[in-house]
């Protein structure tokens, strides 16, 4: 019964995906069939459209990748509102946490953790093994739970973004952004045309997300959260630049790789410098700053991140055994003995 329940589940997962990702075939099948094209150059014929617009073209003249006039196809309705709540609360410059799942792939734990009482999920896939097939069931799993799903990738990537995005991710975290360049580039893979690049070419989250008021497509821009992480003394270097990218929700300190890539710790002069120059940079762009969420009484910082599944467990436990915590017997002999 459970491989059976599992197979069921997986196929809904791939089926919803591939729903969407064939919407935009069968809107050119039916035009097909149709046979209506009427602005279609002719058969065999040179149209000349790179010189030329056809009558009633917005872009009209010799054609120009440079100048061209985005059209209104996928506005978002006027008065729309943001429907994802980590982007409401940030908006607002209230604080978001993020629990980490990092090692478990199972769809029972993530929504567990989902509905544990953090704002989103920071699905770790920089410093673990998991493949974006397990990421994506636990999406489908539980997609409205309380904490709304999030990602952090291995690194700036269209592949990686596409995939995090695709799945349904609402908070996508970019690690070690080295300079200005590099952030454009994530920010350009994580937005739909104008602001960016990403491909329209479905996934799981139009199917997670297509009761939303104006669509997905139209309105995925206004509620994608996009974190961006200083881990480097390059990093460092353009924090003022990377913050005030258009697209940019907020930045991170890296607390772990900024001591890393310095030689320095926490309290140090040096380390706190660091630190101090990426909220800055932060407060000068007017984006919210992020960090270890050890850190949620320090000044200015409004989201994070929190610790991982297991540790979660662990406190959990404690908070509810109480004073019976850690009171195990302890054998003479056996695998339980006391370790002299």
């Amino acid at each position: 019964m459970r491989k059976l329940l599992f197979s069921v589940s997986l196929g809904a997962a791939l089926t919803m995906g591939s729903l969407a990702a064939f919407a935009q075939a069968n809107e050119d099948e039916v035009a097909a069939a149709m046979k209506h094209y009427p602005l279609a150059a002719k058969a065999g014929e040179d149209s000349h459209a790179i010189d030329k617009a056809p009558p009633g073209a917005v872009n009209q003249g010799k054609f120009n990748d440079q100048t061209w006039k985005y059209g209104h196809a996928w506005d978002a309705p006027s008065g729309a509102k943001i429907w994802n709540p980590v982007k409401i609360k940030m908006m607002k410059g209230e604080k978001v946490t993020g629990g980490t799942l990092f090692a478990a792939s199972s769809p029972e734990i993530y929504c567990a953790m989902a509905n544990a009482g953090y704002d989103f999920i920071w699905v770790e896939h920089q410093h673990d093994a998991r493949d974006w097939q397990d990421t994506q069931r636990m999406y489908a799993a539980c997609p409205h739970a309380k904490a709304v799903p999030g990602v952090r990738v291995a690194y700036t990537d269209e592949r990686e973004e596409q995939h995090a995005l695709d799945a349904g991710a609402l908070v996508l975290v970019v690690p070690t952004v080295r300079s200005y360049e590099e952030a454009i580039k994530a920010r350009d893979w994580a937005f739909f045309p104008p602001l960016g690049r990403r491909s329209n070419g479905g996934g799981q989250a139009f199917q997670l997300y297509k009761d939303v008021p104006g669509g997905y497509r139209a309105t995925a821009n206004d509620n994608i959260v996009l974190i961006l992480m200083i881990e480097t003394l390059a990093g460092l270097k353009d924090a003022d630049r990377i913050a005030k990218i258009p697209g940019v929700t907020a930045i991170f300190a890296a607390s772990g790789d900024l001591g890393n890539h310095s030689g320095y710790k926490q309290n140090d002069p040096d380390y706190e410098r660091e630190i101090n120059i990426v909220h800055d940079a932060a407060i000068k762009a007017g984006v919210r700053l992020c960090g270890p969420l050890a850190w949620r009484d320090r000044p200015d910082f409004t989201c994070f991140q929190a610790g991982s599944e297991t540790g979660a467990i662990a406190r959990g436990a404690k908070a509810e055994l109480g004073n019976l915590y850690d009171t195990q017997a302890v054998p003479e002999v056996g695998p339980w003995a006391s370790k002299k």
